[in-house]
């Protein structure tokens, strides 16, 4: 072997070296997911209602009651539970003819525990009598308390 081919088979050589060297390997793969054992997303769902005529700092009713005077300001204060997106959350408010006194609606997102907090008021008073407050979750009704004026 001359100089010159000795020299081609030892570039060859370490350029078939340094690519054997610089091979990737791929990763290794997932273990295959039971579905079984993946937890789902908690379904979101009213947990309670309370009404009254004060709110706490974090939205809860300060002293729960269903009696109110003909000036208060009325309070529902709904806790849920779960996680969703975009999810309509309303209080329909009604008297005890049917009538419809309010109606609010709000979006919400929550991920895990959360108050969302509804109220009415009429500065001349509210007629005396029996009351009721409707929350619904995507149009679907979801817990109701009743109260009175007096």
């Amino acid at each position: 072997m001359n100089v010159r081919s000795s020299w081609v088979a030892l570039v060859l050589g370490v350029a078939l070296t340094s690519a054997a060297g610089c091979k990737k390997e791929a990763p290794p793969a997932a273990p295959p997911v039971d579905p079984a054992r993946v937890p789902a997303a908690a379904e979101l769902k009213v947990t309670e209602v309370q009404l009254g005529s004060a709110l706490g700092a974090d939205k809860r009713i300060a002293q729960p009651k269903t009696a109110f005077s003909t000036k208060d300001t009325i309070f529902a204060s709904v806790a849920t539970e779960g996680t969703a997106t975009a999810t309509e959350i309303a209080a329909k408010w009604t008297f005890q003819d049917g009538q419809v006194v309010n109606e609010t609606k709000r979006s919400i997102a929550p991920a895990g525990k959360e108050i969302t907090e509804f109220s009415i008021q009429k500065p001349d008073g509210w007629p005396a009598g029996n009351y009721k407050v409707e929350i619904s979750l995507n149009g679907k009704p979801a817990d109701s308390k009743t109260f009175t004026v007096q």
